[in-house]
């Protein structure tokens, strides 16, 4: 009796399969070999690739013209660096400020599918066919430390063009074969790529964050600290 149970609780515990996912993954591997280094499937909703650095603008290649993913979504880095400056309302930053000793960052996490360096690459591209013909993958890959640079979707989905300078400019880190990496929204002579982890934002270091020390009070909060809002 008490092996049947086990067996049934370890069958309800099992992840549900997603056969459609799962295919999936396996023409990816059958296209592309050792250089799929990780794979998650969320059944039912969604799935993650992670290619080996070299093999990224391969895998732009067979998702669109093998695999039929001519829908480009979006092309974007990740910083996973933990943030020095910490997180909102318990920022790092304001703790220093006040007085306190700041606190050893957190080790990097590189999220689903896992990575080894600070930097990755990610894009969102899709099949889109008939009624019920529909499925989309994440693709990731690590971006060396020491290059900063990967090779350019842009020969494969022309819409990354922009979606990658948007990366360079921010993160700093390049496209190999990109036809004009060039600034999208900072002067050219703009220092720095402000969305890393570890941009200062020094209004930020010139006063604390405003959800900590200007906090105002809510209707009617003002006036019963007065003893006006009371009742008599």
């Amino acid at each position: 009796m008490s092996d049947d149970t086990t067996t049934t609780e370890a069958e309800t515990e099992a992840a549900p399969a997603d056969e459609q996912r799962d295919a999936l993954v396996e023409r990816f591997r059958d296209a592309l070999g050792d250089a799929v280094v990780d794979t998650h499937v969320l059944a039912g909703k969604d799935v993650w690739v992670r290619v080996a650095t070299e093999a990224w603008a391969e895998a732009a290649d067979v998702a669109r013209n093998r695999l039929g993913a001519r829908y480009f979504g979006f092309l974007s880095v990740v910083d996973w660096l933990p943030s020095p400056f910490g997180r909102s309302m318990d920022s790092e930053v304001d703790r220093v400020l006040a007085g306190e000793e700041a606190a050893e960052p957190p080790a990097m996490e590189q999220g689903v599918t896992g990575g080894s360096t600070r930097f990755q690459v990610l894009a969102r591209v899709a099949h889109v066919g008939h009624p019920g013909d529909y499925w989309g993958v994440t693709l990731k890959a690590d971006v060396p430390d020491d290059t900063l640079t990967v090779d350019s979707w842009v020969r494969t989905y022309a819409g990354a063009d922009w979606h990658e300078r948007e990366a360079w400019e921010m993160f700093g880190v390049s496209f190999a074969g990109h036809p004009g990496l060039r600034h999208l929204y900072l002067p050219g002579d703009f220092e720095g790529h402000p969305l890393r982890k570890d941009f200062p934002l020094l209004a930020r270091q010139v006063k604390p964050w405003p959800g900590i020390v200007d906090v105002e009070p809510m209707p009617g909060e003002a006036d019963d600290e007065d003893g006006e809002g009371a009742e008599s």
